[in-house]
């Protein structure tokens, strides 16, 4: 009987793995919780990226929805989520507000100049702090906030054309259905 012991054990690893291979397909990893969904969004008080003297405070945003979209220069899928912002932006129905995320000013503005800039307002938060109380995890990610300042939808990882087409478009008419 001690001679199958390592066996056993060793079949039990090989269970746990495959349980553990079996968990990843069945739940989408980008499917992060937050607690602020359909809660106030966090007070902030950020400089504009081109005139740093210059704040925007939430308050500032309140009276029209906006999408706050999370991204930073060093951030790889941010350049591939750009074209989708540059080319769905327009269609949203509501303001595009970059928020850039621990990023040098300079680095931001040179990415922007090469890539294109569709947002409405950029916030430069270059220490992240801000970020910390939005529950963000890293770039990019995007929070729909409503006129109220209340976060109706966020998405973590870059926004593609099927998640504006399936997710963010009909979070978007639903908020506005409600607003009426």
């Amino acid at each position: 009987m001690s001679r199958l012991l390592p066996l056993f054990g060793f079949l039990g690893l090989v269970a746990l793995f495959a349980f553990g291979i079996w968990w990843n397909t069945q739940h989408d990893q980008n499917a992060i919780p937050t607690p602020l969904l359909n809660k106030p969004a966090p007070a902030f008080d950020l400089p504009q990226l081109y005139e740093p003297t210059a704040k925007v405070s939430k308050a500032d945003l309140l009276g029209k929805p906006y999408l706050l979209n999370v991204f930073a220069s060093w951030c790889i899928e941010c350049g591939l989520e750009h074209p989708v912002l540059e080319a769905e932006g327009p269609t949203l129905g509501v303001e595009l507000v970059g928020y850039n995320y621990k990023d040098a000013p300079a680095d931001a503005k040179r990415w922007l100049a090469e890539h294109g800039n569709p947002y409405k307002v950029l916030l430069a938060d270059e220490s992240g702090q801000t970020a910390i109380n939005f529950g963000v995890y890293g770039a990019p990610e995007s929070f729909l906030i409503d006129a109220q300042g209340v976060i109706r939808y966020k998405h973590i990882g870059p926004l593609t054309p099927d998640v504006v087409a399936n997710e963010l478009k009909p979070a978007i008419a639903s908020m506005l259905k409600e607003a009426r």
